[in-house]
């Protein structure tokens, strides 16, 4: 088995990519560093999460540093003006933080669940984690993990876990909350155009 470090955004998300990289031959241990998540409850409740599922799974997990100040200083003022400029900023903070963690712990290989989401930016994410992993002399373990997201939402509600609706920035639950109200107007826009024919 090879050591791997995945870098973790929450459990739900966690399950397919740990079951599909342990089937490879890689042994995951789980990195939690996520600045981003806002408000403060809503961090805590996602890591706690994870905490439980980790435990119940026996699978390694190292909580590294969450540097909140530096996310403000550096992605926050991107905000609601460039999703791609921001998240790519929010990515190399997180998984920088994780690269260093690989590092001195001795790991060989970096992955990230991050790659489930079909709402991330997955070609921005493996960029940076490539070019972050080859800095630290890791290898990046890129992998597409968004066919089997349905398969992780299923698993998640079975299992009872907590799922957030939104990325984990104040920005993101904005752009959520829009696409849900927008989502909701088409559905009764189509349900009143059914009704009339």
């Amino acid at each position: 088995m090879t050591r791997l470090l995945l870098h973790a955004c929450c459990a739900p998300c966690s399950l397919e990519p740990t079951r599909l990289l342990m089937e490879e031959g890689f042994e995951p241990t789980i990195c939690w560093t996520n600045p981003n998540i806002q408000p403060a409850e809503e961090h805590d409740r996602r890591l706690c999460e994870l905490r439980r599922w980790c435990a119940l799974e026996g699978i390694p997990l190292i909580e590294a540093a969450e540097d909140y100040a530096r996310w403000e200083r550096g992605v926050a003022p991107i905000g609601a003006l460039d999703r791609r400029r921001r998240c790519r900023a929010c990515y190399a903070l997180r998984l920088a933080e994780a690269c260093r963690v690989a590092e001195r712990e001795g790991f060989t290989h970096i992955a990230t669940t991050l790659a489930v989401s079909p709402y991330q930016l997955f070609d921005t994410c493996n960029e940076v984690l490539e070019r972050l992993a080859s800095a630290h002399g890791l290898t990046s373990v890129i992998r597409d993990f968004r066919p089997w997201y349905p398969e992780a939402t299923r698993r998640s509600r079975e299992l009872g876990m907590y799922r957030q609706n939104y990325c984990g920035c104040r920005f993101s639950a904005a752009e959520a909350a829009l696409d849900r109200a927008r989502l909701r107007d088409e559905r009764k826009a189509a349900c009143a155009r059914k009704k009339e024919s």
